[in-house]
């Protein structure tokens, strides 16, 4: 599987949550292709049958038929999506999410409702979460 474009693969069950996410992308002006999975089974469809990897990853966790924290334990197993930057999206606020989450080396954890401006991690050494997702999508300088 080649990387060419930067795309996004954005898995979410939620309509509301699905234009949420396209409007704010488009605030940022970013005009990337969305890819969109309702579930982890279609996301893992979606991913074993593409040439191109997207290059950033927004997964829910609660989501019917295959759950963000399955996709990623699964993607996690295979040599080919591995390498996957993921940051996953959730209401959750469950501890034992962020730490499955983080033990499944997530690139950062976004709490709905969805804004670019809160993004970071719960740790006390936070990373500036958005610069990453941006570097991901080759915009930044």
């Amino acid at each position: 599987m080649n990387k060419t474009l930067p795309q996004i693969l954005l898995v979410e069950d939620d309509y509301m949550d699905i234009i949420n996410v396209e409007r704010e992308l488009r605030k940022l002006s970013i005009n990337l292709p969305l890819l969109i999975a309702r579930n982890g089974q279609e996301a893992l469809t979606l991913l074993k049958n593409t040439d191109s990897l997207p290059s950033v990853v927004m997964l829910d966790i609660n989501m019917p038929r295959m759950n963000g924290l399955e996709f990623l334990t699964e993607i996690r197993k295979d040599r080919e999506l591995e390498h996957l930057n993921v940051f996953i999206t959730t209401t959750s606020m469950e501890d034992s999410d962020y730490s499955e989450a983080a033990d499944l080396n997530v690139s950062g954890y976004i709490e709905k409702p969805l804004s670019f401006d809160t993004f970071g991690d719960r740790s006390s050494s936070r990373i500036d979460t958005f610069s990453l997702f941006l570097e991901l999508l080759k915009l930044k300088n």
